[in-house]
């Protein structure tokens, strides 16, 4: 008789088997560079103070909550990760209005920091969490440095999506993940 993996050691295997979905908030989630007096379309106003704010007033965020769904749908095929500043705090800030549950997130050794070769900061940070693992990242400052450096260290499949600031993520960005999931 063989011994068959209890149901939680196989999802366990399964979990360790989804590619990372790797986060950031301003920029994909809060399109903080869209024009101050015009709130985008389907996002609601928050006024929150992450331990780092340091402004006299709150900080305005602009959450769309149709995010969460399309998150919580990709939680199917991707381990969701926050690799965004505010750190843990996003499971506090940022996760209770789009309906996200407590989520893993990349607590960064340095921020803002020195990168090799005209890189982002976070990019050698991304790898060294992903270790090996496919992941797909979301965030509005990923350049071609960011690509070409991912490419020549990262032996598993990497998508990286630029979302712009001003606008954050679309329909296409959600289908663009979802595909590339599929596709593995």
């Amino acid at each position: 008789m063989t011994n068959s993996p209890e149901p939680s050691e196989r999802h366990e295997r399964h979990e360790r088997r989804k590619p990372l979905l790797l986060i950031d908030v301003d920029g994909p989630l809060n399109p903080y560079a869209a024009q101050p007096e015009r709130r985008p379309a389907g996002y609601l106003t928050h006024r929150m103070a992450p331990t780092a704010w340091t402004g006299a007033r709150p900080l305005r965020v602009w959450l769309n909550p149709e995010h969460g769904a399309e998150l919580r749908a990709l939680a199917e095929v991707y381990e969701l990760v926050w690799a965004t500043t505010w750190k843990g705090e996003a499971n506090e800030w940022i996760g209770p209005p789009l309906g996200l549950p407590e989520l893993p997130f990349i607590d960064w050794p340095q921020m803002h920091g020195k990168a090799p070769r005209g890189t982002f900061w976070k990019t050698q940070y991304i790898l060294e969490y992903a270790a090996g693992r496919p992941f797909a990242w979301i965030d509005d400052d990923i350049t071609a440095y960011d690509h070409e450096y991912v490419e020549r260290n990262h032996l598993a499949a990497a998508l990286l999506l630029r979302v712009d600031e001003r606008i954050g993520l679309l329909r296409p960005d959600f289908d663009a993940l979802a595909d590339w999931a599929a596709a593995r």
